[in-house]
C-alpha cells in the first residue's frame, strides 16, 4: 500500500460535515453570474481551515491557499454554478428555486451537472490535507469557480488578476462527475473534453405582408435551407476518422402569422477535438450560409458572431503519469481507463493561463446496478439520466467518497513528502 493511499483510507480528518454541505448547496442552488449565496458558504467553510481565502476573483470566485513549507504547488479547481433546470428527482433536498430566465421568465434553477459535488469533494480535499500536514510539503491551491455553465467563469478569474493573486502553480487540476459506476476514477492522456464554441448567425431579409411574399426577400426560407446544407458540412466534409459536430440550437424568425419577418437568426454548437477541422468547418459554415443568402437575393452580409468558447482539454502525459499511480494505488480495480467526451469545459483556459500542465478527469456516479443493467441491456441512453437533465443526480455516498479521494490524491501526487518530485 502507497503512502497515500494508507493516509487516504487510515486519515483522521472529519468528513462528517460533507453530506449537510452537499444538500445545502443543491437545495440552494445559484445561475451563472449570481452565485453569492454559494460564494459566501465556500469562503466560510475554508475560514476554518489553515489557509488564506481571497474572495471575489471574477465576480464570485473564491481561493483558498494552504501553505505548508518549502515544495511544489499544486492548483485544483471546482465549480459550483447551476443551471435553468427544474429539479425533478423527489429527492428531501431536491432545489424548489425559480430565477428569471436570460428571457425574464422565472425557470428552476438546479444543481444538474453535478458542481455542488465538485465544491464538496475538493472542500473535503481542503479537510484532509489541512489535517494531515505532516505528510506533504509545498502550496495547495484550491480554487472555487463560478460561472462555468456559460463558459465566462475561467476568463473572468483571470482577467481580475488571478495570475498575480495566487502563486504559480507547477500543475493544475480538475475532475467532474459523469454517467458510469459510482466511485469509478476515469483518467486518460491526451484530448478529453472537446473544444465548443456557439455561433450566433443573423440573417437579414425584407419584411412584407404574409399575402404578398413576392414583396419580400424571406429570412426564414434562407434559414431552413442553411439549417439543411449545414447538415452536409460534417456529413459530407468531414473526415469519418475525424470528429465534428454542428448542431443548430435555436432558429428564431418573425412574431406573428400574417408578417414575413425582416431578419432570422441560428444559434449553433460546434465541437471539436482537433483545431484543424474546426478551422475547415467554420469556414464552410460562413460559405454556406454567405452563398445561401445571395441565393435569395440578399443583398446585406449576414453576421456571425462566437461566444460560449470552450477550449479543448487535452490532458498532459507527464501529469497522467505522475497521478494514475497513485489513482491505481488509492482506488485499485476502480480505477479506469477514461474514454473522450463530447462536452465541454473552460477548466483547460486556467492551466493554460498560468502556463502549465494539467489532467482533468472523470468520476462515475449513478448507482452500479442500474448502470450494469442499462450497459447488458443497451439502454443507457433510455435509462441512465445524464448530466443536465431534471432527473440528474449523484449517488451520494460512493461519489463523494471517490471524488474527495481523488481529489487530494491527485494533490498529494505533486505535494506528498514521499512522492517523486
Amino acid at each position: 500500500m502507497s503512502d497515500i493511499s494508507r493516509l487516504l483510507s487510515q486519515h483522521s480528518a472529519d468528513l462528517s460535515w460533507q453530506q449537510a454541505f452537499y444538500e445545502d448547496l443543491h437545495e440552494r442552488p445559484e445561475l451563472s453570474g449570481h452565485e453569492s449565496e454559494t460564494a459566501e458558504k465556500i469562503a466560510a467553510k475554508l475560514a476554518g481551515f489553515d489557509c488564506e481565502v481571497i474572495t471575489h476573483i471574477g465576480g464570485y470566485g473564491v481561493v483558498g491557499i494552504f501553505r505548508n513549507g518549502e515544495g511544489p504547488t499544486a492548483l485544483f479547481r471546482a465549480d459550483f454554478d447551476a443551471l435553468p433546470v427544474k429539479e425533478e428527482t423527489g429527492v428531501a433536498f431536491a432545489s424548489t428555486r425559480l430565477r428569471p430566465a436570460a428571457d425574464g421568465t422565472q425557470t428552476g434553477v438546479m444543481h444538474a451537472c453535478g458542481h455542488d459535488m465538485h465544491t464538496t469533494a475538493l472542500m473535503g480535499a481542503c479537510a484532509l490535507l489541512d489535517a494531515h500536514r505532516e505528510a506533504w510539503s509545498g502550496t495547495f491551491i484550491a480554487l472555487f469557480q463560478p460561472s462555468e455553465e456559460n463558459a465566462v467563469g475561467a476568463n473572468a478569474m483571470i482577467a481580475d488578476g488571478l495570475l498575480t493573486r495566487v502563486p504559480r502553480p507547477d500543475v493544475c487540476l480538475g475532475q467532474h462527475v459523469m454517467p458510469g459506476r459510482a466511485g469509478e476514477v476515469q483518467t486518460m492522456a491526451g484530448p478529453q473534453f472537446a473544444a465548443c464554441d456557439s455561433i450566433r448567425i443573423h440573417i437579414p431579409g425584407r419584411s412584407a405582408h404574409g399575402s404578398m411574399p413576392h414583396n419580400s426577400i424571406d429570412p426564414t426560407y434562407t434559414a431552413a435551407m442553411v439549417v439543411i446544407r449545414l447538415q452536409g458540412i460534417v456529413g459530407r466534409e468531414v473526415d469519418p476518422n475525424d470528429f465534428a459536430v454542428v448542431s443548430v440550437g435555436t432558429l428564431k424568425s418573425g412574431t406573428t402569422n400574417n408578417i414575413i419577418p425582416d431578419s432570422a437568426d441560428l444559434v449553433l454548437n460546434c465541437r471539436f477535438y482537433d483545431d484543424q477541422v474546426k478551422r475547415r468547418v467554420y469556414a464552410a459554415i460562413k460559405r454556406v450560409v454567405i452563398a445561401e443568402c445571395q441565393a435569395s437575393g440578399i443583398e446585406e452580409e449576414p453576421t456571425f458572431e462566437f461566444f460560449a468558447h470552450g477550449e479543448l482539454i487535452d490532458n498532459h502525459q507527464t501529469v497522467f503519469e505522475q497521478v494514475r499511480p497513485t489513482f491505481d494505488a488509492v482506488f485499485g480495480e476502480e480505477s479506469v481507463d477514461a474514454r473522450r467526451t463530447t462536452v465541454s469545459e473552460d477548466f483547460a483556459n486556467i492551466p493554460r493561463a498560468f502556463g502549465v500542465p494539467y489532467l482533468f478527469w472523470v468520476v462515475g456516479c449513478t448507482p452500479r446496478e442500474l448502470w450494469d443493467k442499462a450497459v447488458a441491456e443497451n439502454r443507457v441512453k433510455d435509462d441512465v439520466p445524464v448530466n443536465h437533465m431534471s432527473t440528474f443526480l449523484p449517488e451520494y455516498e460512493p461519489t463523494v467518497d471517490a471524488t474527495t479521494k481523488a481529489a487530494a490524491a491527485a494533490v498529494l501526487a505533486y505535494v506528498g513528502k514521499n512522492t517523486p518530485k
